[in-house]
């Protein structure tokens, strides 16, 4: 490649680059100003809510079971001889609620929810039935894309919470069953240094992950392209670029918060 190319190729790259964060900055602006239009989107927001919350429920709570019996497992083989047994119950809390429980079910939820938002709504785009929405004189993003995000605004953080009771749940019948620790102990070692602050946590994060994915995947369904090629790239996108977001948030959330 010459000089003269890659220039050419980084020029048209960073266009390209610009484009799509203002496309992104103006889709936000949009659902912002389409969160007036009472009238349109909240009649949508109560299925939408059982389509991404309580359909979810499931695979978040097979992750955060897991999770939970894995972290008491491997805290007991690393405190062997070292310290106390009852610290089990310290690390499953205080990583279930602070760090894996809100981001391994941001992250489920990315692929099941980012990916199903972008392929229905990139099948409506490329069918013509947006163009349709709009000749009736429906606001797409009231009618579509807002229900969305307030759904996952609102279902996000209630998925986490009941992934964070699978997961404590699930280190602590590990712990008894299979680590000899009493109950008494496993929760000495839960209460030890638990703060309020480690149950506000992960829901603020969980609100903000429900927010990226959903606004996410609807911008990709939104202006997919080339039929359903097209919407398998959208849903492709969608859940790669939340994930991603989704890691930088918790990053972000950490240095804020923390």
């Amino acid at each position: 490649m010459g000089i003269d190319s890659a220039v050419a190729w980084i020029g048209k790259t960073t266009i390209e680059g610009v484009a799509r964060v203002g496309r992104a900055a103006a889709f936000t602006g949009a659902i912002a100003r389409s969160l007036l239009d009472l009238r349109t989107w909240v009649p949508q927001a109560a299925s939408q809510v059982r389509r991404i919350g309580v359909d979810s429920v499931p695979v978040a709570l097979f992750i955060a079971v897991f999770t939970g019996i894995v972290l008491a497992l491997q805290s007991s083989y690393t405190f062997t001889g070292v310290v106390p047994l009852y610290f089990v119950g310290v690390l499953v809390a205080k990583s279930i609620m602070l760090e894996l429980g809100p981001v391994l079910t941001g992250l489920v939820l990315s692929g099941r929810v980012g990916a199903n938002i972008a392929a229905e709504i990139g099948t409506m785009r490329v069918t013509e039935q947006i163009d349709a929405l709009e000749m009736l004189a429906y606001e797409p993003v009231s009618y579509l894309v807002v229900p969305r995000v307030v759904a996952g605004i609102i279902a996000f953080p209630v998925v986490t919470a009941l992934a964070l009771v699978a997961g404590i749940g699930a280190g602590w019948l590990t712990s008894v069953n299979l680590l000899d620790l009493s109950t008494q102990e496993f929760i000495r070692g839960v209460r030890m240094f638990y703060e309020p602050f480690d149950l506000r946590y992960p829901l603020i994060k969980a609100a903000s992950f429900g927010a990226v994915v959903t606004t996410v995947g609807s911008l990709y369904g939104f202006y997919a392209r080339r039929g359903a090629e097209g919407v398998g790239i959208a849903a492709t996108r969608a859940v790669v670029v939340g994930a991603m977001l989704i890691l930088v948030l918790d990053a972000f959330w950490a240095v804020v918060l923390l």
